[in-house]
């Protein structure tokens, strides 16, 4: 994560010593403590303890030490890496959003106490979105391991069993057509010309905003595609080639402020403001080709017909994102995956119908696996149907329904329906602390339910 320092700068946390844990307890964080000792819920005590793991801890620490330098020896302190962690976990266990998470965690003595803000300050939504960034993929991949060994460790799981399926996660965008994508990059080449215009003035090519009529062929597009009765094309292919001739304009003057920057004929009088127009530059640079690349699909859909176009932008913002249809986007190697995290081959592996091959069920039992139950609804044979209506491979079926209620619940309750982050990495992070409160919870719930009387 870069930083950018300047004199009285908080961008790294206004110069902040990052500790692992509070060195001391206040006496208010003890009462609060004992006030709601019969109030948190049945999962919360055995979730402290595996949150309070010194290596997950310690995993959180690095990544926050490494926003800045010197953060480990010098400055105020800062907040421990421990609330840190739970707070995050926390934000997805409840799936709110970071304003909701500050406002529930100030009002709530069950939050404050298994965040470990206590009696303490609690930090605002900016301050945390800060910290969900430097606490990367990589980081929560060492949290997820470490959990699956704890996990092990105290007779939760012990992998001798297997059942697979697969979902989506939405990207947060709104639903994609040709027109709506080109006036998304309109808008954006658009407000950063604006902002290179601020800072530079009249030098240069001078800026034109073409926004008003490109909304105007928007408006226009979408009255015709809902008008009632068959589809006039002639009349929609002539608002769409105004619409790229429009957008073909602005990336033209977009790709001429970009080469003036560049060259030295757009510059700041301030370092500090030159650093925000070469920041802009690279804006600009990043969104010609998505813009150029849905120009292309455009044409290709409207005037000749091919749905088809390869690498097809979904989205100016989330350029990443994908069509999957209903079925099996791949077939993951799961049993390798399994056999590394827990140390052993599943003595049963259970899966629905769509991952069933002849070639999967060979593979799965070379690699070990003695009951192969995936399900083959095409086959005819007498012999086939037989082993399938055996009472371990019904009950292994029976077995595998339970992981598409864990997806439902994943989605529902961790939000998993929706990524609300930005971009490959933000996706990654989103999934991972979606998966990492839920197995909390579960570890917490099995392990409260063994220690009842």
């Amino acid at each position: 994560m870069s930083c950018y320092v300047q004199s009285g700068s908080k961008a790294c946390g206004g110069g902040e010593m990052i500790e692992m844990r509070r060195a001391q307890l206040s006496f208010g964080d003890g009462l609060i403590a004992e006030e709601v000792s019969d109030l948190r819920e049945e999962w919360m005590q055995h979730a402290d303890q595996v949150l309070a793991d010194e290596q997950i801890v310690a995993a959180v620490h690095e990544a926050l030490a490494k926003r800045c330098p010197k953060s480990r020896s010098r400055g105020r302190l800062g907040t421990p890496a421990e609330v840190v962690l739970r707070l995050l976990v926390l934000k997805h266990i409840r799936n709110l959003s970071y304003g909701a998470l500050e406002r529930e965690v100030r009002a709530n003595l069950v939050y404050r106490d298994f965040s470990r803000v206590g009696s303490g300050k609690m930090p605002d939504a900016k301050t945390m979105g800060r910290w969900g960034l430097a606490v990367g993929p990589e980081v929560l991949k060492q949290i997820h391991d470490r959990m699956v060994t704890i996990a092990q460790d105290n007779g939760v799981v012990a992998g001798r069993r297997m059942r697979v399926d697969t979902t989506v996660v939405e990207t947060n965008i709104h639903h994609p057509t040709d027109s709506t994508l080109l006036g998304d990059g309109v808008r954006v080449l658009t407000r950063t010309m604006r902002k290179i215009t601020d800072i530079v003035g009249a030098v240069g090519t001078k800026l034109r905003d073409r926004s008003r009529s490109v909304k105007l062929r928007l408006f226009e597009i979408a009255r015709i595609a809902r008008t009632k009765g068959p589809l006039n094309r002639d009349r929609l292919q002539q608002r769409y080639r105004r619409l790229l001739e429009t957008t073909s304009r602005v990336v033209g003057q977009a790709k001429r402020f970009s080469k003036e920057i560049s060259e030295g004929v757009k510059k700041a009088t301030d370092i500090l403001q030159q650093i925000a127009l070469e920041g802009l530059r690279e804006e600009l640079d990043r969104m010609l080709p998505l813009v150029l690349r849905v120009m292309r699909q455009t044409r290709a859909r409207i005037f000749h017909g091919n749905t088809h176009v390869e690498d097809k932008v979904l989205s100016v913002f989330e350029p990443s994102t994908e069509i999957i249809r209903k079925g099996k986007a791949g077939k993951p190697k799961a049993i390798t995956t399994h056999e590394a995290k827990l140390g052993r081959v599943p003595r049963l592996l259970a899966t629905d119908a769509g991952f069933y091959s002849a070639r999967n069920e060979a593979a799965a039992k070379a690699m070990g696996v003695k009951r192969v139950c995936i399900p083959n609804r095409s086959s005819k044979s007498p012999e086939r149907k037989r082993e399938q209506k055996k009472r371990w491979f019904r009950d292994g079926q029976k077995w595998r329904t339970g992981c598409e209620g864990r997806i439902s619940v994943v989605k529902r309750r961790n939000g998993l329906n929706r990524c609300r982050y930005k971009g490959d990495a933000g996706m990654q992070r989103w999934v991972a602390l979606g998966v990492i409160s839920d197995n909390l919870v579960n570890i917490g719930r099995t392990m409260s339910s063994r220690a009842a009387p």
